[in-house]
């Protein structure tokens, strides 16, 4: 039972343009199409927790690409779009009572996506591993992974893949003191 995050970030640390755009990671070549291990990734996830942003962000994608059940972390968010409905649901409350529903449901192993709610379960010490793929990018500003939280955590480096002459994966798993 464990908490990840899995996502890509630019040299200088922003996973999205300001306006939330990620078409910069399009214009890293990848000729064979490759997911660069995200497919593993997902088979041993359960469920997908991310915020409000992010889900509306992810509805305007020409497909869902999800095949786990998703939950949406909103206090504003009223209903799921009719496209989605049965495959995401509004959750709100306490973060750690959400946690425990959701493994007594069985989704134990949890995909945290999203700036802001990756940054908010890092506060709560909600995070057990994080797989950050750095892209060889600047893009200049935009919503930045982690910013300014305002905590102090130390994470143990458990393996780095170079994965092309972009991009390098690294492993995180927090460190248990």
């Amino acid at each position: 039972m464990a908490n990840f995050v899995y996502i890509a970030c630019s040299l200088d640390g922003f996973i999205a343009k300001p306006d939330g755009n990620l078409d910069w990671l399009n214009t890293i070549p990848n000729d064979n199409n490759d997911d660069y291990g995200y497919s593993q990734f997902i088979e041993r996830i359960d469920g997908i927790i991310m915020g409000k942003n992010t889900f509306e962000a992810v509805v305007g994608f020409p497909e869902w690409p999800y095949t786990k059940p998703v939950f949406v972390v909103s206090n504003s968010l009223k209903s799921i779009p009719e496209e989605v409905k049965g495959k995401a649901e509004i959750v709100h409350g306490d973060i750690r009572k959400i946690i425990e529903d959701l493994k007594r449901r069985g989704i134990k192993n949890i995909y945290v996506d999203g700036g802001k709610t990756i940054q908010f379960f890092l506060k709560e010490d909600l995070i057990d591993e994080m797989i950050i793929t750095t892209v060889s990018k600047i893009i200049g500003d935009g919503i930045p992974l982690l910013g300014r939280i305002g905590i102090e955590k130390t994470f143990k480096v458990k393996k780095i893949e170079r994965l092309n002459e972009y991009l390098v994966k690294t492993y995180y798993r927090r460190e248990e003191i």
